[in-house]
């Protein structure tokens, strides 16, 4: 096992050399082609996850788990789609961000460079393998690939699929290498760099493995520890609007870290607002949690905890909340918030404004559901993952967040007095 992580990691440093010089031709010819490839092995990626599902089920694996491993023709489709959109972007690589002269004549220029070799660390998300491998190679770097021992298979056949388009844009296949073996100590290997191959570890999955690879990881790490992400309804909000926000927030697929945990509901419109919310929540069986006053509004809402607030369900499980001033809201936000998404519903701009300004999340909203903090969304071309520290990458961590930069200083014969 040692000594074939560690030809990965050797194979890793070299490839990323060659990427750094690599064409925006040809990257983006390497993506068309794995957009292709995803397509046409489209019935072998399912019967490989196929495979993924009928062990995950003898596991007894929750429900919104088996949502992330699955695979459907339309999320194929969505794979293939999200390749061809990273090759429609501009190549991050070679730009200069900022340049500017020095009163002695030196001119001095700032150039997005790529990071070199990021490794990725995921769960149960078979698209991640695809998603992240394409962002790398667009951003110019090598990437090694370690899924989810519960989501091997289709990580695999996704993985071949993408190493075709390689082979077709005449790019080394060890642009991008899965790691087949599930054992644990290779994850710790990676963490640790792979002796010093591995540049960035980018995890993406649970509260677990983040937490573990934020303590044991030798190497600058991007990553989110949890998704508590919080909708506040403030009492200028719309409410039909807002009722279909926070039924998207938490309903649309409660599994994935930017689904709403939290909703706050200021004093003012709960008498108006909460009723039918609970109501449209019910419909779906969402199981609610409240505050007592939220309590007072249904005999069936459970009594949230301390720890209710803090907890990412990944489930379709809501904590409702009511508050009585728009400070409170953001109190209780600042207190128990992750630091992902929040998200105001108000047709108070001044009031949407100082929300915006007052919290530090990555992502802070007005008048939308929290399920939109997403790369895809934002128009990044898919995501490698969520950062939510406030060094190099934040919030969605497209192709722009995956390069690094360098100066370039040129002068005259001039020398420093």
């Amino acid at each position: 096992m040692t000594n074939s992580i560690d030809q990965i990691g050797i194979n890793s440093r070299k490839a990323a050399k060659i990427l750094a010089k690599t064409s925006s031709e040809q990257k983006n010819h390497a993506l068309q082609a794995m957009s292709k490839h995803i397509l046409a092995d489209k019935k072998i990626i399912l019967e490989a996850n196929k495979l993924d599902i009928e062990n995950s089920k003898s596991k007894n694996l929750s429900d919104s788990f088996l949502d992330r491993l699955e695979l459907n023709n339309e999320r194929i489709d969505s794979i293939s789609n999200t390749l061809l959109e990273i090759e429609s972007f501009n190549d991050p690589v070679g730009k200069i961000l900022d340049s500017w002269q020095r009163p002695n004549g030196l001119q001095i220029s700032r150039v997005s460079t790529p990071l070199g070799v990021i490794g990725i660390i995921y769960e149960s998300r078979p698209n991640v393998t695809a998603d992240a491998g394409a962002l790398s190679l667009k951003a110019g770097n090598a990437s090694i690939l370690r899924g989810g021992s519960d989501s091997v298979n289709s990580c695999i056949a996704i993985h071949d699929s993408l190493v075709k388009g390689l082979k077709d844009a005449d790019i080394t296949e060890n642009a991008i290498q899965i790691v087949k073996d599930t054992d644990r100590e290779i994850v710790k290997k990676m963490l640790h760099g792979i002796n010093q191959s591995i540049d960035v570890i980018v995890p993406r999955g649970g509260k677990n493995l983040v937490a573990m690879v934020e303590q044991e990881a030798r190497v600058p790490v991007f990553a989110h520890l949890e998704g508590i992400c919080h909708i506040f309804v403030d009492k200028s909000a719309d409410q039909k609007k807002s009722l279909d926000v926070c039924l998207n927030a938490k309903m649309r697929r409660p599994g994935i870290c930017g689904a709403v945990e939290t909703i706050l509901i200021h004093s003012d419109i709960a008498d108006d607002f909460l009723p039918p919310l609970i109501n449209a929540l019910n419909a779906q069986a969402c199981e609610i949690r409240g505050c007592a006053n939220t309590k007072k509004y249904n005999e069936n809402i459970i009594d949230a905890s301390d720890e209710d607030w803090s907890t990412e369900y990944l489930l379709p499980i809501v904590s409702i909340k009511i508050v009585t001033s728009f400070n409170e809201a953001v109190e209780h936000i600042d207190h128990y918030s992750s630091g992902h998404t929040e998200s105001i519903l108000t047709e108070d701009l001044n009031r949407a404004s100082k929300f915006q300004k007052e919290l530090d999340s990555a992502i802070v909203m007005h008048n939308t559901s929290t399920q939109f903090a997403d790369g895809g969304e934002f128009g990044l071309g898919g995501e490698i993952g969520i950062a939510t520290g406030k060094f190099h990458a934040r919030g969605p961590v497209g192709v722009e967040q995956l390069t690094s930069f360098k100066y370039l200083v040129n002068g005259n014969g001039h020398i420093r007095m």
